[in-house]
């Protein structure tokens, strides 16, 4: 199942239009490369209504939100949604702040996304409309655990039919749920959360897993995560006493290069609820 959502990455070869942060905008084009994509990173409001028509597929980032960007993202999201591109969204440190909140909850009102991610604090706030997040990671009182995965789930999948997006929750069990089914995987390493932008890379890459298999969601997002998650495992298997977070940064980006179709289905661990 994986295995086709992949295939048709590399296959297709989509254009995304990236709107993200300043902070990894280096590492999401590479890893949209990596994966068979290509990248266009734009977010000057007079342009984006273009390259939105000439990408097939849009991943916002809200990650260094300023009042110029918001413009372009709300822009580029409409445009989108004119012309049926799937859309990604990555509420990065939703709750963190007023205006953060605010905007994330304003993008979903004006723009229908394909896809929604975040980690489980992020997504708690935007489900609720309010919350609270430390810095742009989880509140360490929202971890995902086995004792309380029923509940996140159900909350994913409430998510979702709220919003009618693939909701994405990550973390050290990743939750990839629409209204009637969820992914629960398993791949991935905890010396993933020691890098800055792990997570805005997967929605980059979700984006471009998505936008080639625009009658699959569900099934391609998950197949974004699970490829993540492998790469993470396998970068770590790379590592010498000598590297450190910088190096395992690149390798994450080296194994989706090298990652085959087929090395995702064998690779990839999750079950189905």
């Amino acid at each position: 199942m994986f295995r086709k959502s992949f295939e048709n990455v590399r296959k297709k070869c989509p254009l995304i239009h990236n709107i993200t942060n300043y902070v990894t905008v280096n590492d999401c084009a590479n890893i949209v490369i990596a994966c068979g994509a290509s990248p266009i990173m734009a977010d000057d409001k007079d342009e984006v209504a273009d390259i939105t028509t000439l990408c097939a597929g849009l991943n916002i980032n809200i990650g260094t939100l300023n009042s110029r960007t918001i413009a372009s993202m709300l822009i580029a999201g409409k445009r989108a949604n004119e012309l049926n591109h799937p859309v990604v969204l990555d509420p990065v440190g939703a709750g963190a702040s007023k205006l953060r909140t605010e905007t994330a909850m304003r993008l979903l009102e004006e723009v229908k996304f394909t896809v929604i991610r975040g980690n489980i604090s992020e997504i708690k706030t935007l489900a609720s409309g309010s919350g609270t997040t430390k810095g742009v990671d989880a509140d360490v009182a929202d971890r995902v655990t086995e004792e309380c995965l029923d509940d996140v789930i159900a909350l994913a999948k409430g998510f979702a039919e709220k919003t009618g997006a693939v909701i994405v929750i990550t973390g050290a069990v990743d939750i990839v749920a629409d209204s009637k089914t969820a992914y629960c995987i398993q791949n991935g390493h905890s010396i993933m959360a020691s890098i800055t932008g792990s997570g805005c890379q997967l929605s980059a890459m979700t984006a471009a897993f998505v936008t080639a298999n625009p009658e699959r969601p569900l099934e391609a997002a998950a197949a974004a995560v699970a490829a993540m998650g492998l790469a993470g495992e396998t970068a770590h298997a790379r590592l010498s006493d000598l590297d450190g977070n910088s190096t395992y940064r690149n390798y994450i980006i080296d194994a989706i290069y090298n990652m085959t179709p087929e090395i995702l289905e064998k690779g990839a661990k999750y079950e189905v609820r």
